[in-house]
C-alpha cells in the first residue's frame, strides 16, 4: 500500500536552517570552554632541512607560558593523515609518515614545535620566541624536477621521490597508430594547486575524562579520526572520543587528520587541562591542504573521420611534502581516462611525487577536475584538428549507454551524455552561437566552450563502503535517527531525514536526526567524502527503517488483533492494508509501548549495510565568455551546469550544491593558483587578500539543470552530486577562450602585450 505522502523528491526546508539562520547553531570554538589553554604551532622556516636545536627557554619564562613542546619531545608514533577507510591488511594501508612534530622538516611551514599559554597572545609572543637552529638542504618545487637524477630526496623510501606509479594498458597502442591516414593530436595541460577556502578554518580542542582522551573536531571524518589519534599517541583507539559538532564547510580539506594528534597530546601534557587548537587562515593555506597540481600529457591518434585509434596519457601529480591522500587522487583521474571516451587501444600512466611544497589531499572532485581539464581541453583540441564542432565530436566519441567497466562494474544504464548536452545546448542556444563565433576578428571577441565530466560514487571496490544507522522510536511516534555520514554544510542531514521518513511511513516532521557525532555513541561510519552519503546511508536507512516497522507492526499485532501482514504504517498511521482503515496512530502505539503494564519495550533498530556497488554520475558545462584581448581579460557572461545525479532527493539542495560546484569550478578555472617562492619555497598568497578567490561579483547567473535519470543500483535511485558540479566549469571556460581566439586559457601568454602583438601578425591563430 503506497503512502500518501512522500517526502524524498520535495524541496523541504533544511533541518538546520532556523539554527543556522538566527545563529543558535554551535560550532566548536562555540562549544570550547573559556577556561581553555592555547595553542599554537612554531612553523619551520626552511622548505628542506633538519631541526638541529630548540632552544625554548626565552618562550618559558614568558608569564602565562603552560608548555612548550619540541619537535624531540613527541612520541615516535608514524601515522597517516588520509581519512580513507581503514583496512587490516598492511599493504592496502595510508602511508604512515607524519609525526605531531617533526625534526625533518619537508616544507616552508612543517610543524617543528608548539607552544600552550593562558591566552591567545601569549601563545603567539611564546611561538614567536622559540629559536630553531636549521640544517638546511635544497629544495624541489616543481614535480619533473622532483623526478630529475641528483633532485633533493624528500623520503629515503621511495627514490627519485616518486610516491606510486601506476598504469592502464589496453590494445596495443604500438600498433594502433601504424593506421594510415591518421591524426596525431597532442598536448599538455597544468592545473594549480588551490586552497578550500571554507569560511570555518580547521579548530579542534582536547581534555581528560572519564579516562579517556576527548576530541571536539572541525572534521569530515570523526570515527577515522578517533581511530588516528590513537595511533600518533600509542593508546588503544577506545580511549579516544571524538565529537564532530556543526561544521562550517570543508570540501575535503577536513578529510585529513590535521592537528588532532597534537592538540590531543599537548592536553596530555597539561594534565589533561582543555586545550584548543585554532589554525589561522595563513595556515589554513600553508599547513594543512591543497589541490593537487597536475601536469598532464596526452597525445591522441585520432582518424579523419573523428574516431579515436589510439590514445595515450602521462600524467604528473604533486603531491607536496608528505603523502596523504596520495596516489589515489591521479589514479582516480587516470581511470576516467578510458572510459569517458572508450577507445581499444590504451596507455595511461600516472605518477605521484614528492616535493618541498604544501601537503596535497583530497579536495572537491578528488582528481577529477584536474583530469576533466586535461581530457576535455585536448577532446576540444582534437575536434579543431578533425573539423568537427566540439558538441558533435562527442556525441560520436562518449560512453555510449550499455557500457560496463570491467572493474567496478559500474553501468550506463542511460542516454545520459547526450540528454544532458542536449539540454545545455537549449539553454546556451549554442548552435547558433558556435556560428556565429566562429572566424571573429578584432580585439573583444566572444566564444562558447563544452565540456562533460565522469564520476564515480562512493568508494567501492577500492576500499571498504558501510554505513550503519540508529532508529529509536519516541513516546510521541516520532523517531530519533543516527548516522556515521556526516553532515559538513551540504544538507546531507535534511536528505537522510527525508529517506527515512519514506522508508519508514511516518511525515518528514516527525524524524529527528542527530546532527552532530560522537565515537562514543553514534554508529560507525566512515565520514563524508566521495559524494557517498546520500546513496551510501541510503541503504542503512532503509534497511533499519525495514527492522523497525517489523517491530512495531508486530507491536501492533497484539492491540490491532490483526495480522502484522495485514498492516502498513502510512504517513504515521497504522493502517490496514485491504481497506485502508485507520487502526491506531504510531504516537498511541509508542506510548502504550513504552508505558504498558502488560508489555513494555522500547521499540528500537539499528542496522550495518556493506555497499558493493557504485554508480556513474555524468553531466556538463557550458560556458560564454567575454575575451579582451588587448587587456587579457576573460569575461565569464553564461554559464550552465546539467546533471545526472539520479532521483533528485531534495531538488533545492541539489541545485544549491551545483551552484555552490559552479562558483568553485569558476575560480578553479580564471582566478585561482597558489603561488610560491622560489627562492625559499614560501607560499607568497597564503591568505584572502593575494589570493583571488572568485566571488559572487565574478559570476554571471549561474544556472542549474537535470536529468533524472533513477539510478537502479541505489535504494532511493540516487547518485554523487556533492562533487560533480566542480569537474567540467574550467575545462567549459577554457575552451570558450578557446573558441573565442583560436588559443586555449592554458595557451596564452603571461604578457599581454605579447598576445596582442602575436594576435595582430595572427601567429597565435594556428597554435
Amino acid at each position: 500500500m503506497e503512502q500518501r505522502r512522500r517526502a524524498v523528491g520535495t524541496s523541504v526546508n533544511r533541518v538546520d536552517a532556523y539554527d543556522k539562520v538566527t545563529g543558535r547553531a554551535r560550532y566548536t570554538d562555540d562549544l570550547c570552554g573559556k577556561e581553555a589553554y592555547i595553542a599554537r604551532v612554531v612553523h619551520s622556516t626552511v622548505a628542506n632541512g633538519r631541526v638541529l636545536s630548540v632552544d625554548k627557554s626565552e618562550a618559558e619564562k614568558l608569564p602565562g607560558v603552560i608548555r612548550v613542546v619540541s619537535c624531540f619531545d613527541v612520541p615516535k608514533n608514524y601515522y597517516p593523515t588520509a581519512g580513507h577507510p581503514w583496512s587490516v591488511e598492511e599493504a592496502h594501508q595510508d602511508v604512515s609518515d607524519r609525526l605531531m612534530l617533526t625534526d625533518r622538516v619537508r616544507f616552508y611551514g612543517d610543524d617543528v614545535a608548539a607552544v600552550v599559554a593562558e591566552d591567545e597572545v601569549t601563545a603567539a609572543r611564546a611561538a614567536g620566541m622559540v629559536k630553531i637552529e636549521y640544517e638546511e638542504y635544497p629544495f624541489v618545487l616543481d614535480v619533473r624536477e622532483a623526478m630529475e637524477d641528483g633532485a633533493p630526496q624528500l623520503h629515503e623510501d621511495y627514490p627519485g621521490n616518486v610516491l606510486n606509479h601506476t598504469s592502464i594498458r589496453s590494445g596495443s597502442y604500438e600498433e594502433a597508430i601504424k593506421e594510415p591516414g591518421l591524426i596525431k593530436v597532442e598536448g599538455w595541460y597544468d592545473t594549480p594547486s588551490v586552497q578550500h577556502c571554507h569560511i570555518e578554518n580547521f579548530i579542534c580542542y582536547a581534555y581528560e575524562a572519564d579516562h579517556k582522551i576527548n576530541v571536539t573536531s572541525s572534521t569530515q571524518i570523526p570515527h577515522i579520526v578517533r581511530r588516528v589519534v590513537g595511533q600518533a599517541l600509542g593508546i588503544p583507539w577506545g580511549r579516544v572520543r571524538v565529537i564532530k559538532p556543526y561544521i562550517g564547510g570543508g570540501f575535503g580539506n577536513k578529510q585529513d587528520v590535521l592537528y588532532e594528534p597534537l592538540c590531543a597530546f599537548l592536553s596530555t601534557l597539561c594534565g589533561g587541562h582543555l586545550v584548543k587548537l585554532d589554525v589561522s587562515r595563513e595556515e589554513a593555506f600553508n599547513c594543512t591542504r591543497v589541490r593537487h597540481a597536475i601536469r598532464s600529457h596526452i597525445i591522441s591518434w585520432v582518424r579523419p573521420d573523428g574516431t579515436f585509434a589510439a590514445r595515450k596519457l602521462t600524467a604528473y601529480s604533486n603531491q607536496g611534502a608528505y603523502a596523504s591522500h596520495g596516489h589515489g587522487v591521479v589514479a582516480k583521474g587516470m581511470g576516467a581516462f578510458p572510459q569517458l571516451y572508450p577507445c581499444p587501444n590504451v596507455e595511461a600512466d600516472s605518477y605521484t611525487v614528492f616535493t618541498n611544497r604544501p601537503v596535497a589531499g583530497a579536495m572537491r572532485g578528488y582528481g577529477i577536475p584536474q583530469a576533466m581539464f586535461a581530457v576535455e581541453s585536448h577532446t576540444d583540441d582534437v575536434a579543431k584538428a578533425v573539423g568537427m564542432s566540439p558538441l558533435e565530436f562527442r556525441r560520436k566519441n562518449l560512453m555510449p549507454q550499455g557500457y560496463v567497466d570491467a572493474f567496478s562494474k559500474n553501468e550506463n544504464y542511460f542516454d545520459t551524455f547526450n540528454q544532458c548536452m542536449a539540454k545545455a545546448a537549449a539553454y546556451m542556444d549554442y548552435d547558433r552561437k558556435i556560428k556565429e563565433y566562429a572566424g571573429q576578428d578584432g580585439n573583444i571577441r566572444r566564444g562558447i566552450g563544452l565540456a562533460v565530466f565522469w564520476y564515480n560514487t562512493a568508494v567501492w571496490p577500492i576500499s571498504l563502503e558501510t554505513s550503519s544507522c540508529r532508529m529509536v522510536l519516541n513516546q510521541d511516534g516520532s523517531i530519533q535517527v543516527q548516522v556515521g555520514e556526516t553532515e559538513i554544510g551540504q544538507g546531507a542531514d535534511t536528505a537522510f531525514s527525508q529517506m527515512a521518513a519514506d522508508a519508514l511511513g511516518i511525515p518528514f516532521e516527525d524524524v529527528h536526526i542527530i546532527s552532530s557525532q560522537d565515537t562514543d555513541v553514534t554508529p560507525f561510519g566512515t565520514g563524508a567524502y566521495a559524494s557517498r552519503q546520500t546513496y551510501t546511508a541510503g541503504f542503512s536507512i532503509e534497511q533499519t527503517a525495514g527492522l523497525l516497522k517489523g517491530r512495531i507492526l508486530s507491536y501492533a499485532q497484539e492491540l490491532t488483533r490483526m495480522p502484522a501482514s495485514q498492516l502498513e504504517l502510512v504517513d504515521g498511521v497504522i493502517v490496514r492494508k485491504s481497506d485502508a482503515r485507520p487502526m491506531m496512530t504510531l504516537g498511541e502505539l509508542a506510548s502504550e509501548a513504552l508505558y504498558s503494564l502488560s508489555h513494555s519495550e522500547h521499540l528500537t533498530a539499528e542496522s550495518t549495510y556493506q555497499i558493493k556497488s557504485n554508480a556513474y554520475s555524468f553531466g556538463c558545462t557550458m560556458a560564454e565568455v567575454e575575451v579582451d584581448i588587448e587587456a587579457c581579460k576573460i569575461s565569464l557572461t553564461d554559464i550552465v551546469n546539467v546533471h545526472d545525479c539520479g532521483k533528485l532527493i531534495n531538488p533545492a539542495l541539489a541545485l544549491a550544491q551545483v551552484h555552490g560546484g559552479m562558483s568553485m569550478g569558476i575560480g578553479y578555472g580564471l582566478s585561482e593558483m597558489e603561488k610560491f617562492d622560489a627562492a625559499t619555497g614560501r607560499t607568497l598568497n597564503g591568505n584572502l587578500l593575494d589570493y583571488k578567490l572568485s566571488t559572487a561579483m565574478d559570476h554571471p547567473h549561474l544556472e542549474g539543470q537535470f536529468v533524472e535519470n533513477y539510478e537502479p543500483t541505489s535504494a532511493f535511485g540516487t547518485k554523487a552530486l556533492g562533487e560533480p558540479p566542480v569537474c567540467s566549469v574550467a575545462p567549459a571556460i577554457r575552451n570558450a577562450v578557446l573558441q573565442a581566439t583560436g588559443i586555449g586559457i592554458d595557451q596564452i601568454p603571461l604578457n599581454p602585450h605579447v598576445l596582442f602583438e602575436e594576435f595582430k601578425k595572427g601567429g597565435l591563430l594556428d597554435v
